[in-house]
């Protein structure tokens, strides 16, 4: 038998750790740099401290992107955590007729984001839009889904949970899955009717479950792109220009390499925050169940 010497563990961290360095700190870092210049990609950059910071601040537009970015992953966060256990509380049962139901739910997951917007845009266009025809025929007035910016982001939240609700089914169906059935037949033989059980027995079980699907769609909301610059370019009048699209547009539609890097600079620490929340409350989840 070899031997186990003292620097093997960093030999074998070696290979990630070159990757992580090469396409995620040494990029930050360039970033973190290029925040604290005036660069256009097409004249030599020039210095100018924190001003870019300064101005994503004072002219608030950092405040209103992070206003609509965290409206857009509320929405999308809560809705698909909501949906995801309600299907799979409905769906976890044998039987053929079940079993096409999680399929077709969850064949929303594996699309491109690129087709279901495109997909949405038919469905919700104003004019000869499908969801517009049905409400013509039931005499209710059709809403411009896309065009008002009263309703425009939570438009394209309600198109995100519809593509991410499967996701968060199929996690809370194997968390469903691993709870003992013991646990319910000894809570129905001490008199617990269904809400009962599922308050003190299916839930507490669920919550590693739960912060997990809550941590991944987080991520997946601050994430998005696609949709937007589908559906909406940012639009009407910035009403759905979250982060990422906020960044896109600051790189290659203004040529404000340095302010975009300061934003994401700033959408980086917001991520960092809301990861160290996240993981607060998976543990205190986990605490919890142990408890229980």
């Amino acid at each position: 038998m070899t031997p186990k010497r003292p620097r093997d563990p960093y030999l074998f961290l070696a290979p990630t750790a070159l990757v992580l360095g090469l396409f995620f700190f040494w990029p930050l870092a360039l970033v973190f740099k290029n925040s604290f210049y005036a660069w256009d990609m097409l004249t030599p950059p020039e210095w100018v401290g924190a001003a870019n910071y300064a101005q994503i601040l004072t002219s608030g537009e950092l405040w209103g992107t992070l206003a609509r970015t965290l409206s857009y992953s509320v929405v999308v966060v809560v809705a698909s955590l909501g949906l995801g256990l309600g299907l799979a509380l409905a769906l976890d049962r044998p039987g053929k007729l079940y079993a096409f139901v999680r399929g077709a739910v969850f064949s929303a997951y594996v699309v491109s984001w690129v087709a279901v917007a495109l997909l949405w845009m038919w469905i919700l266009d104003a004019d000869g839009g499908l969801l517009s025809t049905l409400c013509r025929a039931v005499g209710v007035a059709p809403k411009n889904w896309l065009g008002d910016p009263a309703i425009a982001l939570y438009t394209l939240a309600a198109v995100s949970v519809w593509k991410i609700t499967g996701y968060s089914m199929v996690i809370f169906l194997a968390g469903l899955q691993d709870i003992p059935r013991s646990l319910h037949e000894a809570a129905a033989l001490d008199g617990a009717g269904p809400f009962s059980r599922f308050l003190h027995v299916t839930w507490p079980m669920l919550r590693p479950s739960a912060s997990f699907v809550g941590t991944t769609s987080l991520i997946l909301s601050f994430q998005a792109f696609d949709v937007v610059r589908v559906m909406t370019q940012g639009g009407p009048v910035k009403s759905t220009t979250v982060f990422v699209y906020a960044i896109y547009e600051h790189v290659f539609v203004n040529l404000r390499v340095g302010r975009a890097s300061a934003m994401t600079v700033s959408f980086f620490v917001l991520l960092l925050v809301l990861t160290a929340l996240q993981l607060r409350l998976w543990r205190l989840g986990k605490t919890d169940t142990r408890r229980a």
